[in-house]
C-alpha cells in the first residue's frame, strides 16, 4: 500500500496523481486536438469522461476512433455534478465557450478553453477574475504558438546581428492561413451566433501570433467579408487585418503586421509567412503538419514518435539576406522546428499540479478578443481604429 501511494505521488517523476479530465465535445476539436493528448500523457492526465449529447454507439465516438471507453455525459449539468472531474476541456461550438467555461469554474474545476475563448474581451476577462477568485487554472488553447514554422520564425527573429542569416529589423510581418473550400463543412459555423465567423476562428490564431511577437498595436485596419456567398451573409469567411505598430519599446522601427485568411485561395502549397527586414526576408509556404497527423493517427502513442510535428524539408522557409557588401544576396533554407502541441498540455498539467507559470497567458488571449472586436468595428465603419492603451 505504501509503495502504491508513493507511485501515485511520484509517477514518472511528476509530483501528484494524474489530472482527471473531461473533454466537452467529440467534433474536430475534441477528437483531434484534445483527447489524443490527454490519452498520450497518462502520467499527467486521466480521461474519465466525454460530453457527447447523442452517441451513435455504446462507447461513443471516442471508442470508435481509439478503442477507449470512458463515461459519456449527455449534458453539461452531468459534467458539472461529476465530482471525479478536475479539469474540463471546452471543445464545443464557439457560442458555448464562455458559458461552459464559466459554469465549470463555478463548479470548482480547472478549464482549458478552445479558441475563441469568449465572444468578447469583457466576457474573457470576467472568466479570468472568476478563475483567480477560486484559485483555478484557466488556460487558452492557442496551440498554434507551437506550430513548427512559428517556432522557426521566433528562432529566426532572435538571431544576433552578426549571424549571416539575420534579416535585420522587421518592418513588415505577414501571416496567412488560406484554404480552398467552396462549401461549408460544419453547419453550426454557417449561422450567426456569438463567436462565429472566420475571424473568430483562424483570426484568433493569427492575431495571437502577432501579439506574441510584437505586443499590443497602436492602431488596426480590417477588411472582413463573406467572399464565397454561402451560408449567412453576416458570417465572414475571409479577412485581412493590419496591426499598426509605432517604433518604441521592443521595436526600433514602425512595423505593420498583417493577418490574412481566405477560403478561395487556389494554390498549393498555400502561403504561410512573409517577413521583410532591413537586411533580408523570409518566405514560407505550407502549414504545420500536426493537424493532419492528428487526423490520421489510429493511436495517441503516435504523438511520441520521432516524425510527429516534423515538417518535410520542401516546406521549410526560404531566407534571402544581404551580405556584408550590402549588395550581394545570399539565399538559404531556414529549417522548421519540431511542432510541439504536446508542450501546451505539459504546461497545463504543471500549472494545475505545481503552480507553474502559464506559457500562454489568459490576458493575452483576452487581448486577442479585444482586437477581433475592433477588427469587426473597423470593417463595418470602413476606417482605421485606435487600440486603447493599457
Amino acid at each position: 500500500m505504501i509503495i502504491a501511494m508513493f507511485d501515485n505521488i511520484c509517477y514518472r517523476g511528476h509530483t501528484m496523481a494524474p489530472i482527471k479530465t473531461c473533454v466537452l465535445g467529440v467534433g474536430l476539436a475534441g477528437l483531434t486536438f484534445h483527447a489524443p493528448f490527454i490519452l498520450a500523457l497518462p502520467e499527467l492526465f486521466t480521461l474519465v469522461a466525454i460530453l457527447e449529447r447523442n452517441p451513435h454507439s455504446e462507447g461513443g465516438k471516442l471508442h470508435e476512433r481509439f478503442g477507449v471507453t470512458v463515461k459519456i455525459h449527455n449534458t453539461i449539468e452531468q459534467v458539472l455534478q461529476d465530482s471525479d472531474i478536475e479539469l474540463v476541456i471546452v471543445g464545443t461550438p464557439n457560442s458555448t465557450h464562455y458559458s461552459y467555461a464559466k459554469a465549470a469554474l463555478e463548479a470548482g474545476k480547472h478549464v482549458l478553453v478552445d479558441k475563441p475563448i469568449a465572444p468578447t474581451a469583457t466576457e474573457a476577462r470576467e472568466l479570468d477574475v472568476l478563475a483567480k477568485s477560486k484559485g483555478l487554472v484557466l488556460y487558452p488553447f492557442h496551440n498554434r504558438r507551437h506550430d513548427s514554422d512559428f517556432l522557426a520564425v521566433k528562432k529566426l527573429l532572435t538571431l544576433p546581428p552578426s549571424s549571416p542569416q539575420h534579416i535585420g529589423e522587421v518592418v513588415e510581418f505577414e501571416t496567412h492561413f488560406d484554404r480552398f473550400r467552396r462549401g461549408i463543412n460544419n453547419s453550426w459555423k454557417a449561422e450567426p451566433a456569438p463567436g462565429i465567423g472566420h475571424t473568430y476562428d483562424l483570426g484568433t490564431h493569427l492575431i495571437d501570433q502577432c501579439l506574441d511577437l510584437f505586443g499590443r498595436p497602436q492602431k488596426l485596419t480590417a477588411f472582413i467579408a463573406n467572399s464565397r456567398g454561402v451560408g449567412h451573409p453576416d458570417v465572414d469567411d475571409s479577412f485581412t487585418i493590419l496591426l499598426h505598430y509605432a517604433a518604441g519599446g521592443r521595436l526600433t522601427r514602425p512595423v505593420t503586421a498583417i493577418a490574412r485568411a481566405h477560403f478561395l485561395s487556389v494554390r498549393s502549397p498555400q502561403p504561410r509567412y512573409y517577413i521583410m527586414g532591413t537586411k533580408g526576408s523570409y518566405i514560407k509556404y505550407g502549414v504545420d503538419v500536426q493537424e493532419d497527423q492528428l487526423k490520421a493517427i489510429s493511436s495517441p502513442k503516435a504523438i511520441h514518435t520521432d516524425d510527429f510535428g516534423v515538417e518535410p524539408e520542401n516546406l521549410w522557409g526560404t531566407l534571402e539576406c544581404l551580405e556584408a557588401d550590402d549588395v550581394t544576396m545570399n539565399k538559404s533554407l531556414w529549417p522548421s522546428e519540431k511542432g510541439s502541441y504536446v508542450n501546451l498540455f505539459k504546461n497545463l498539467a504543471s500549472a494545475i499540479r505545481d503552480g507553474a507559470e502559464l506559457e500562454i497567458k489568459w490576458e493575452e488571449a483576452a487581448t486577442v478578443m479585444e482586437l477581433i472586436e475592433l477588427a469587426y468595428r473597423s470593417a463595418k465603419e470602413g476606417k482605421t481604429v485606435l487600440v486603447p492603451a493599457v
